[in-house]
């Protein structure tokens, strides 16, 4: 498929699809089983052909269908070890690739974006995508003055298609919540819709990457992209290299596995504190590790992709910090009081401070040692006590409540767990947060937030506005921001 299919009859048919395939071929798996097939066969091939028409009908659909399996992708190691197997190669294609748009449509969108003239900007073109994505994809090119760039293209229609896509997943949910245990599934989807306007805006993006760019230049951790220019849904950034995340996951030595695991919780923590923005968008396809011939501690981060964000101008919520401290000093009341006055537990619920404590222990266990070991074993063991209707987690979980404040902060944690897990980093969680979480260590982090600007309310000063088409409000469409 090598266009984004855009009418709504067409994706919902094919997303309504996806639960009478799997029903079919669960009648078939049934017939092979009565003629004599061994059940733990015929189960392996259902699971693979589940896996493998999900995800291909999410990468080809685009839009919501694939940002959402992107985002399901980093949850795939809470799955039983004899579940993920079969799913494991068809999440990882999601994460860095996805069928392309012909080079003739790339071309009109940048005509319509950059002007007639656009190849007069750049001294190459690679006509190829080097990446795909949910609503976007990239080009290598080499800009006028000779920096290697990345141009990000966004697909025509995709503010229609994720709409439409996301709705009709929010339909099948019942059927996409046994893939991850302890993972609901409806609040995900409807998170997700409410950040499609700022998914598409490539001029927030732009803002927020150049945010990080200036805070993280020189860094010997953290390398973010210049933005180099922006025009409506055509971002240029520089060129990044690396190994992406997903090729470390695969078949990284142990080295590059702990260095890349502890860059990433460095950059969860120290992100909000540095520039009062929460990157977003955790999933590996996201994240370079780049390395030089010098020692592992030497090796830096590279993050791409800054189309969602969560803003924080004070870092992140210092109630985190201080539960998180109380929890693990034993002060079960105090940790039931801070939940009440954040929204966590309602006040018609009542609980047991202790039992709320016990529910704690075993989540919050990376952050009570120095070191901690982030394997499949351990997510799976948190999800496993916390899907299970006869254990107490699973009761007690059931009573929380999760505030709207904080939805984008549990995902983009919990999601950049599932990506240490899948790593098998062994990362010192606990400095990190130490260094950068507000009252974690009962005070504030040494290094905080500069006043960070006002991004999304305000454009950028300098910005170029060539002539060209006009869209409602008589503002040229094609306004360049050049870097």
């Amino acid at each position: 498929m090598s266009d984004l299919p855009r009418k709504a009859v067409t994706r919902t048919a094919r997303l309504a699809a996806l639960p009478l395939g799997i029903a079919g071929r669960a009648t078939l798996g049934l017939g092979k089983r009565i003629g004599g097939r061994s059940a733990e066969v015929v189960t392996a091939e259902l699971q693979q052909a589940t896996a493998d028409q999900l995800f291909k009908v999410l990468g080809e659909l685009k839009g919501g269908a694939m940002k959402f399996g992107q985002v399901l992708s980093v949850f795939e190691a809470a799955l039983p070890e004899e579940v993920a197997g079969p799913y494991r190669a068809a999440l990882t294609k999601l994460q860095d690739a996805a069928p392309p748009m012909p080079a003739a449509k790339v071309h009109t969108a940048l005509a319509q974006r950059l002007g007639d003239g656009w190849r007069e900007l750049f001294r190459e073109f690679d006509d190829r995508p080097a990446a795909a994505a949910s609503i976007g994809q990239v080009h290598r090119a080499v800009w006028h003055d000779g920096r290697r760039v990345a141009v990000k293209v966004q697909y025509p229609g995709a503010g229609d298609a994720l709409l439409a896509d996301l709705t009709q997943l929010s339909r099948v949910a019942w059927l996409l919540g046994p893939l991850i245990p302890g993972l609901d599934i409806k609040p995900l989807i409807a998170e997700l819709r409410e950040r499609v306007s700022e998914e598409l805006d490539y001029e927030l993006e732009a803002q927020a990457q150049r945010r990080h760019a200036e805070e993280f230049a020189g860094d010997p951790d953290i390398v973010v992209p210049g933005v180099v220019a922006q025009a409506d849904q055509v971002l240029v950034t520089e060129w990044m290299d690396g190994t992406p995340l997903a090729e470390v996951i695969t078949g990284g030595t142990q080295e590059e596995r702990d260095r890349a695991g502890q860059l990433l919780a460095r950059f969860l923590f120290a992100g909000p504190s540095r520039t009062g923005l929460l990157h977003a968008d955790p999933h590996p396809g996201n994240f370079r590790l780049l390395k030089d011939d010098g020692p592992a501690s030497g090796w830096r981060l590279g993050v791409l992709d800054f189309g969602t964000v969560d803003r924080l101008p004070g870092g992140l919520p210092a109630p985190i910090g201080a539960s998180l401290r109380m929890a693990l000093d034993g002060d079960a009341a105090g940790v039931l009081k801070m939940l009440r006055e954040e929204g966590f537990v309602k006040p018609s619920i009542e609980l047991d401070p202790d039992a709320v404590l016990d529910y704690l222990r075993p989540i919050i266990e990376p952050a009570a040692v120095d070191s901690f070991h982030f394997t499949r074993a351990w997510m799976r063991a948190q999800a496993a006590r916390i899907a299970d209707p006869r254990s107490p987690a699973y009761n007690l979980g059931k009573q929380l409540n999760l505030p709207p404040a904080y939805l984008l902060i549990h995902r983009v944690t919990l999601s950049t767990i599932g990506v240490l897990c899948q790593l098998g980093a062994q990362a010192p969680f606990r400095a990190e947060m130490l260094a950068w979480l507000p009252q974690f260590a009962g005070r504030e982090p040494a290094a905080t937030a500069k006043p960070a600007n006002p991004v999304g309310t305000a454009r950028s000063a300098g910005t170029a506005k060539p002539a060209g088409r006009k869209p409602a409000g008589g503002e040229p469409a094609n306004r360049t921001r050049k870097s």
